[in-house]
Parts: structure tokens; sequence; C-alpha cells
């Protein structure tokens, strides 16, 4: 039997880390590296520099592969999605079956937590459940973006006895949610955020939380909304891409802004 170990390495500092994951590491024969391009290799880079510095041995190889890409913008999102997971299962099945011995144990290194918003189990369990393969597979969770960006600006997601929603900036676009107090926005492309500006909100938004580059701003919608859609155009032109995600809350939270 084959294993495959889908590991959550964190937000983007590798102090993220678990214990579990560095145990986990520890077991990895090959570890998987997708490629997306010359932007994001600093990304593989993190990667790796996990690996350095927790493995003890060198009894493990890299495997890098070209990672499929999607059509941004496209009318028909969900198929979009489906036809870049099938892409994706291809090439995972073929790593698997060409790269992997019997008894050893391969691992693909998600970014965050695999369960937020990533497709890696989704992808995995397909292929586990085909046949074709004798593969089990574990799941690792890792300190998601959402953690992180609540962490550094030193607040909670939800206040006392109130909800939160965990949305897309696709989904947001459609209003703020009914009942929700606090709101967790991820992957937004289009500045949807904006569209709230006239509201008593306050917003916690962060960039490369854990990184470097890691941008935070917080502060009353109304007031810090151009800056941020300043600070993300920037970074984004600067680096070639840019990870983001931010909490918007009813008024009553965050007074004043502040930008780090």
């Amino acid at each position: 039997m084959k294993k495959i170990l889908i590991i959550g390495i964190g937000a983007g500092d590798p102090d993220y880390v678990t214990m579990q994951a560095v145990n986990a590491l520890n077991q990895v024969d090959v570890f998987f590296m997708m490629d997306k391009g010359p932007s994001k290799t600093k990304l593989i880079e993190l990667r790796k520099e996990i690996c350095r510095r927790y493995i003890k041995g060198d009894d493990h190889r890299f495997v890098d592969a070209t990672s499929p890409q999607w059509t941004r913008g496209t009318e028909d999102y969900f198929s979009t999605v489906d036809d870049l997971n099938r892409d994706k299962q291809v090439l995972f099945e073929r790593l698997i079956a060409e790269e992997m011995a019997d008894g050893e144990c391969g691992a693909f290194l998600v970014w965050g937590d695999p369960t937020l918003y990533d497709s890696t189990i989704r992808i995995i369990e397909i292929i586990a459940s085909s046949g074709r393969h004798d593969l089990d597979y574990e799941v690792i969770p890792g300190i998601s973006s959402i953690q992180a960006l609540a962490a550094k600006h030193r607040t909670t997601l939800n206040r006392i006895g109130q909800s939160i929603e965990i949305t897309t900036g696709r989904k947001m676009a459609e209003g703020f949610p009914e009942g929700a107090d606090s709101v967790v926005v991820m992957l937004d492309a289009e500045d949807t955020y904006k569209r709230f500006a006239d509201q008593d909100i306050d917003i916690y938004w962060g960039a490369y939380v854990g990184m470097p580059d890691e941008i935070l701003v917080s502060g009353k919608l109304r007031d810090v909304a151009r800056d941020i859609e300043r600070m993300r155009a920037e970074a984004r032109q600067a680096n070639g891409w840019i990870m983001d995600s931010y909490l918007m809350r009813r008024g009553g939270g965050a007074s004043g802004g502040s930008t780090t």
C-alpha cells in the first residue's frame, strides 16, 4: 500500500507548523511540489525551507510538477473549477503511480489548512476510492490564514454570542450575509469590501500574513478602504501575486485605523 499525507503547513511563517505536522514530515519519502509559475517560486522555497528546518535526516526526495492553471473571469465558475480539479487529479494520479514505490509515503504540503478552500482532500479521496491504487491517506490540520489574521490583529473572529460566516469575495458580492455579525472573506480578487464602505463596518485586513512581506490594516471600512485598495494593487504588482483575507464586522469593534 502507498500512503499520502495531506499536511497543512500554516499561513506563511514556518513557526506556524504544528508538532503533528513535524512528526508527519518525518514520515515522508517523497514530497510533491506543485509549481505554479515564476511568480510563485517563493511559495515552493518556503515549503522546502520548512522541510529543511524540521526533517531529521535526508532520506527523502522532492518531485516538482507543473500545477494546472485555471482561467479566471469565466462566466461558469463551477465548471472552470471542476475542469481544474480534473486536471489536478490526472496529475496527482500520475505522480502517485510513477514517483512512489509500494510501501512509500508521499505528501502534499498545503498552504494554511487543507480543510479550508482547498481541493487536495477531495482529489485524493477520488483517487483512493477509484480502486486503481492501493492507497491510504491522512489529513494533518494547519494554522489557517483566518486564525493568523485574527491573531495578528489581536482580535477574535466572533463577538460573544454572535455568529460568523466564512465566505468568498464572489459570494460576498451578493451582500452581507443575513444574520451574520462578522464575516471572514477569502479569495476576493475584486476588492468586494468597497461595496460596504458606506455602512458602519469595521475591517481587519491582511496580506501575506506570517511572511516577510506582511501587510496589516484595520479600522472603520469607510476610512481605510482606499488604503487597502492601493496597498493591495501595489503589493500585487511588486510580487506578481497576492494572498490576502479580511474580517468584516458590523460597527462597534475597531476604532480609528492602523497600518503596519
